[in-house]
């Protein structure tokens, strides 16, 4: 809880701290790679940064927590601390980083607003700061110790298995420990971090959504070549070429422990699992394991895509749907759709949303914003609806 003093001093210099957050954020970072060029090469997304999504992440979280702080003084913004969270335990984050982090965003905040950061406004933002780190650092903690992890010794090597390639941008790496010992548990639908080498010697990280069963031994993990200006301007995504390029089956990886906060949370509820492109690889895993644990209840599998052709891992979508009880499969394509699919963008006025169903999303923003627009039309409500992004989350930011 925010303190009386320090209440009264955010909410009057919010207005010009939240006009200016962008500015403050992009400072931010050019200082802190500059007293740390080893945190852009091995930790952040190069991509990210160059494109600037990671600088609006930023600047939206610390807008949104302030705001929420003033607004529910009460209540603390948990989904957001979660999901941040789960993204920093998988990058191996400790408590050791918060004050750089601290140091470098504070001396932006003053030399973009100047004078106006008196001592009063540094140690009113100073609580905001210390009471968004302390949650974070706190969960994830928590998080560690759930893994039996040290603190930010997230990472295992694994063998790469087998590589199937889905469709032409798409591959499946399967994944052992390379040690033999058992594979880490997981809940359906969460991602694991990949650090890979690239050849001017950058660690670089991604995440990816285990696509498999969580109780597999062999961890599948499916990646979509990055093209272009998604990769941040560059020719292809670091990471993701370097892996369709480079890394064959018996090659190792670096591979963080699971996490992530998009979960099934009642499994027993029924069950709506939307997705857009590569946004399906979290939903196999819960199909895969709804059906393995014998779900009856009713499950509607909605997926959008360019083409039949760029539908990775499209067999195994259908499969697993018809292995169920109660399921129905719809895929809406952009061009090329076959007999019983639809072409066009999603429409769920047709769909069947049974009372007290819970949904899952992932794939692009504007996918998931209309998706979730068409189910609170139909009546679901807005905390049964959960999802998931491929990087920075800049819907939970703005939200």
């Amino acid at each position: 809880m925010l303190s009386e003093k320090s209440t009264a001093t955010v909410r009057a210099t919010l207005p010009a701290v939240g006009a200016a957050i962008t500015d403050i954020t992009e400072l931010f970072y050019a200082k802190l790679f500059a007293a740390h060029p080893a945190l852009l090469r091995d930790l952040f997304n190069r991509g990210n940064q160059n494109a600037g999504v990671q600088k609006q992440a930023l600047a939206g979280s610390i807008a949104a927590f302030a705001t929420r702080l003033l607004e529910h003084p009460d209540t603390r913004p948990d989904v957001m601390l979660n999901r941040i969270a789960h993204k920093h335990a998988s990058l191996g984050v400790t408590r050791e980083q918060y004050p750089v982090v601290r140091l470098h965003l504070f001396e932006a905040m003053a030399e973009v607003l100047g004078e106006a950061v008196t001592p009063e406004v540094a140690e009113a933002w100073d609580e905001v700061y210390w009471l968004m780190a302390n949650a974070l650092i706190a969960i994830e903690e928590r998080l560690y110790a759930e893994r039996q992890v040290l603190a930010g010794d997230v990472w295992r090597e694994w063998t790469v298995a087998a590589r199937v390639q889905e469709t032409a941008d798409c591959t499946t790496f399967h994944l052992v420990p390379a040690d033999g010992a058992p594979a880490p548990g997981s809940k359906p639908g969460q991602y694991v971090s990949v650090q890979v080498e690239l050849p001017d010697g950058a660690r670089q990280i991604r995440q990816y959504s285990l696509s498999g069963s969580p109780g597999s031994p062999v961890r599948a993990i499916t990646v979509k070549r990055v093209h272009g200006p998604a990769a941040g301007g560059g020719p292809d995504g670091e990471v993701s070429h370097h892996l369709h390029t480079r890394v064959r089956t018996g090659d190792t990886l670096h591979v963080s422990a699971p996490y992530g906060d998009l979960v099934l949370q009642d499994p027993d509820s029924p069950v709506l699992l939307a997705s857009a492109g590569i946004g399906c690889t979290p939903m196999l895993s819960m199909l895969e394991h709804l059906a393995e644990t014998g779900h009856t209840g009713p499950v509607s599998v909605v997926h959008a895509d360019r083409s039949p052709a760029d539908h990775a891992l499209r067999a195994d979508h259908r499969a697993l749907t018809h292995k169920l009880a109660d399921a129905t499969a719809r895929f809406w394509y952009e061009a090329g759709a076959e007999a019983g699919d639809s072409t066009g963008l999603v429409d769920l006025t047709a769909v069947p949303v049974t009372p007290g169903t819970r949904a899952y999303l992932c794939g692009p923003l504007p996918f998931m914003r209309s998706v979730r627009a068409q189910l609170i039309a139909k009546g679901v409500p807005a905390s049964d609806i959960h999802y998931e992004v491929f990087g920075p989350d800049l819907w939970l930011a703005s939200a």
